[in-house]
């Protein structure tokens, strides 16, 4: 409990403090979505400031689900995160685990060779010859494929791999279980701070996939949601002049912010406990 004073002026500044920068971080947020349900009108009485709406209109949404184009991007952004996700996971895994056992043949080099790729790329054009070569343009399998592990992640993945008891394996061992019984039977069940953490960065870089789908796909059926809504709102701002007078680029804008960051939103407090434990043990080694 807190007895003295000082420690009561301490906690009080403290959470007026943190009252403060909760403030900060939530104002955007709230200006976002105000802006986006309020009538064009309305935002310009007040000056382009809009906290909280006097009028709400759904309108900038309306427009962008009237899109048949939209709601098969959803799908296809849906289709590439869940299935990427799934894929980077289970590659990542397969090769973290391995490699966080130090009695693994050729394991330094491995390492090696993965560090290294976080430190020179490729570049643009001998990736997108790979893609060509392999048979996955205008697949969607282009968004997921070249990017199924990545090295800083596997990194996370196998320094936590490395913190599990080495008791949990030598009991494995003496019932007569495989390495790969270890894995499945052992170590993963136990791993859900980690997968948490690696799915949930896996997954925010595929639902924000833009740059592999404007190079790789051609076929507007398969862009997903990112290159849709940016298409959405370059046509907004050219040669749309009628719609710039019902709906400004503004307002689509936020509805198109909100539409994009509201699925993320959504999840991420339901496994922000595991996504801080994760963090926490897949960076620290001692």
């Amino acid at each position: 409990m807190v007895t003295s004073w000082s420690e009561k002026v301490y906690l009080t500044f403290v959470y007026a403090l943190l009252a403060v920068v909760g403030a900060v971080a939530v104002f955007p947020l709230l200006y976002v979505v105000s802006v986006s349900l309020t009538p064009y009108e309305d935002v310009m009485r007040n000056g382009g400031f809009m906290i909280v709406p006097e009028n709400i209109t759904f309108a900038a949404y309306k427009l962008f689900f009237a899109d048949s184009l939209l709601m098969n991007a959803y799908k296809v952004t849906l289709f590439v995160t869940v299935v990427g996700t799934a894929v980077n996971l289970l590659l990542t895994t397969l090769m973290a685990y391995p490699l966080s056992k130090r009695y693994l043949p050729g394991r330094t080099w491995v390492l090696m060779l993965v560090v290294f790729t976080m430190l020179f790329n490729g570049g643009v054009v001998p990736t997108y010859l790979i893609v060509k070569a392999t048979g996955l343009i205008n697949s969607v399998w282009a968004m997921i494929v070249p990017s199924a592990v990545a090295a800083f992640n596997l990194l996370i993945m196998k320094t936590f791999f490395e913190h599990l008891p080495d008791a949990m394996d030598e009991a494995a061992r003496v019932d007569g279980a495989g390495e790969t019984r270890i894995l499945w039977s052992v170590a993963l069940p136990v791993s859900m701070p980690i997968f948490a953490t690696i799915g949930l960065f896996y997954a925010v870089g595929h639902w924000n996939t833009f740059f592999p789908a404007i190079m790789y796909i051609n076929d507007a059926t398969l862009h997903p949601l990112q290159v849709v809504l940016k298409a959405i709102l370059t046509r907004s701002m050219e040669t749309d002049v009628q719609l710039e007078e019902v709906l400004p680029t503004e307002t689509l804008q936020m509805a198109a912010v909100v539409m994009t960051a509201l699925p993320m939103v959504v999840v991420y407090p339901f496994i922000q406990k595991y996504f801080t434990q994760g963090a926490l043990l897949g960076s620290v080694k001692g």
